[in-house]
């Protein structure tokens, strides 16, 4: 009987893991799909993938979208977030952070973690500037790309960073391959320095500032960030590193027990 249930209940787990794989599949391609599709580009049996799009969309967290029965994430998610949200002080005092940022410096300043092994912006307020800086909030994107990269894997050791970034991810959008042994020495500086800066490896007129919020044991749990000009950057680079740590020394007692694990 033990047998019995242990296989039900490894199968619910193993049916809720699928579940979440087809929500973070369907966030990282930002589009409507049908769930044959779903199922081939993850490599799942499209019966179980049809099953569990059916359960998602009795529940709201998947709505058709676009025709032709695609479907894409639901407005029940929207209400979770909301509801996370309202439960910490920490979102307040991000939103806060970034808008102090901004009116300080002019530039787009960023609120970033990571999310499994990639990295994202989480939120974003942009600058006065008469031409837009912005990056797709909420958007998966390879570690070494990223200013904030180098200062979110600090903690790790270097054999723990190349176990955890997928090699791949060290191409970049160029076509040209980062060394590794070059990441893992920037991944030292920045731990040294408490802050990493770059012109950008993503496009040709950034430059790109990043420093920790620390969390209780001691590593950075999140970063904040600037995107300026690149001559602007460079021409204010004391200023605006100054001003980021002040913020992140201030916003790091605030954040929650999960971003502090994450």
């Amino acid at each position: 009987m033990d047998a019995v249930l242990d296989e039900a209940a490894g199968k619910r787990a193993r049916g809720l893991d699928r579940a979440f794989e087809i929500l973070d599949f369907l966030r990282e391609k930002r589009q409507a799909l049908k769930p044959n599709e779903i199922a081939a580009q993850i490599g799942a049996p499209r019966s179980s993938v049809y099953e569990l799009v059916n359960l998602l969309l009795r529940n709201g967290i998947l709505e058709f979208t676009g025709g032709e029965g695609r479907v894409y994430l639901g407005r029940k998610l929207y209400f979770l977030g909301a509801a996370y949200e309202n439960h910490f002080d920490f979102t307040r005092e991000c939103e806060a952070a970034l808008e102090r940022l901004a009116d300080e410096t002019r530039e787009t300043a960023q609120f970033c973690m990571l999310d499994g092994n990639k990295y994202t912006v989480v939120r974003m307020r942009e600058g006065a500037r008469p031409f837009r800086i912005s990056t797709d909030v909420g958007q998966s994107v390879p570690i070494p790309w990223t200013a904030s990269g180098r200062v979110l894997v600090t903690h790790m050791t270097d054999a723990e960073i190349l176990a955890f970034i997928p090699a791949q991810d060290f191409q970049l959008p160029s076509g040209e391959w980062l060394d590794p042994a070059t990441f893992l020495a920037e991944v030292r500086a920045a731990e040294g320095d408490g802050h990493f800066t770059f012109n950008s490896i993503v496009d040709s007129f950034t430059h790109c500032f990043a420093v920790p919020v620390m969390g209780d044991a001691g590593h950075a749990v999140a970063t904040l960030c600037l995107v300026a000009p690149r001559a602007d950057g460079l021409a204010n680079r004391e200023q605006y590193l100054a001003c980021l740590k002040d913020a992140a020394r201030r916003l790091g007692g605030h954040a929650p027990a999960q971003a502090q694990r994450a």
